[in-house]
């Protein structure tokens, strides 16, 4: 017997059955196939579903009545990814839809984590309007806004179903593929060194290589590490460390993964480590709002952020972090340090440029750094055209010596 391979309808049937069902409905309107899946943790469903997980961690003696529903929870998502997980694998999914209020966000897309990038992922929600950075981390997950309440279908949220199951189904019908096979380098940039990234990745694609950038917010540089122990990557070009920065002073970026420039588990994928950034920390504050902490600091006011130029304790701080994360990677990793400034106000006559701060990264940095790891220095300025090309230079080096 052929397996059909599906859309999977994830959601807590126990209480939002009818609304499920519906969006089951509206898929095969569409002409594709829909696997229902209860992950309710209250009761199982009251209707026919494909596969109802609540029964299945009952009769495992998991969902009993005195455990706290934290818990249950937490069982029901352990369960649920596995089961989802092994369904892609197999090929019986290939896309996934849910609705759900906050307990079902949290949990129905906390299930669809598990599936790779790519898969469509399509979560209605009447939370979608507040922060999901938590919810979404660093997966492809399409957060919609239900707008009303999810209970019963209304003239609005009928609509709302609708669109979310429709979406879902013209994102498993795309067929776009890139065209060609090329090996791959991933690049981490930001704002204050775009134009060090825009000659990099114009050389390097020059050379025959596909670049994909990720912005170093926080979780795109650990999307990045996440997507290179999946195997993406040939080679990492990380150009903004910026995120240790921020992530030592609460700022707008540094809400990064524990393993953020450590070695790739599992993987050895050569990375070249420039320290884009780390003269600076982004705050959430402009010049008519400076927290009093600042008010001595150099600062490059930017938009409703603004940059400031780290004093010493934290340079060396950081200066020890990032040398203790790259050195278990030893061979693997090179530095690559532009000796005219940092970032786009590291520069002279702009507002956050101090070489003698700079030297004293360098000077911590080297003194922690295993002495395997090369240190090179160019004398140039980070968004200097023959830093790129010495940047790109070292980037393919390092993957060609790999190959051999």
């Amino acid at each position: 017997m052929v397996k059909i391979s599906s859309i999977a309808v994830l959601g807590t049937y126990d209480t939002k059955g009818e609304e499920h069902l519906f969006i089951k409905a509206r898929i095969e309107k569409q002409g594709l196939h829909a696997l229902t899946i209860n992950v309710g943790t209250k009761n199982p469903a009251p209707c026919d579903v494909d596969l109802d997980l609540f029964t299945v961690l009952r009769d495992k003696g998991i969902l009993t009545e005195n455990r706290d529903r934290d818990e249950m929870i937490q069982a029901m998502l352990d369960e649920a990814r596995g089961v989802v997980k092994t369904l892609h694998d197999r090929g019986e999914i290939y896309g996934i839809v849910s609705a759900g209020g906050g307990s079902g966000t949290h949990l129905c897309a906390g299930i669809m984590r598990v599936l790779p990038l790519g898969v469509p992922k399509v979560m209605l929600s009447t939370v979608a309007s507040r922060n999901m950075s938590r919810v979404v981390g660093t997966r492809d997950i399409t957060m919609m806004h239900s707008v009303s309440d999810i209970l019963g279908i209304n003239s609005i949220l009928g609509g709302m179903l609708d669109k979310a199951a429709v979406a879902v189904c013209a994102m498993a019908r795309s067929d776009w593929t890139f065209g060609r096979e090329q090996r791959r380098i991933a690049l981490s940039f930001f704002g204050f060194i775009t134009q060090a990234a825009e000659q990099i990745r114009s050389i390097l694609e020059d050379k025959g290589y596909e670049v994909v950038t990720f912005h170093a917010n926080g979780t795109g540089g650990t999307a990045m590490e996440e997507l290179a122990e999946e195997g993406y990557f040939d080679g990492i070009l990380d150009l903004a460390a910026h995120e240790l920065a921020d992530h030592l002073m609460n700022g707008y970026c540094g809400d990064i993964g524990p393993h953020r420039f450590e070695p790739i588990s599992g993987k050895t994928i050569p990375r070249l480590v420039v320290p884009g950034g780390l003269d600076c920390a982004v705050l959430e504050f402009d010049r008519h709002s400076i927290p009093d902490q600042f008010k001595e600091r150099k600062i490059f006011f930017y938009d409703f952020r603004s940059a400031i130029r780290l004093n010493e304790m934290e340079t060396q701080t950081i200066a020890r972090q990032l040398s203790d994360k790259l050195n278990p990677a030893g061979e693997m990793v090179k530095v690559l340090i532009p000796m005219r400034g940092w970032s786009v106000a590291d520069h002279v006559d702009e507002p956050l440029y101090d070489p003698d701060m700079n030297d004293l990264f360098i000077k911590t940095f080297e003194q922690n750094l295993a002495m395997i790891i090369p240190v090179l220095k160019e004398d140039c300025h980070i968004n200097d055209l023959p830093f790129a090309q010495r940047a790109a230079e070292m980037m393919v080096q390092m993957i060609e010596s790999k190959k051999r």
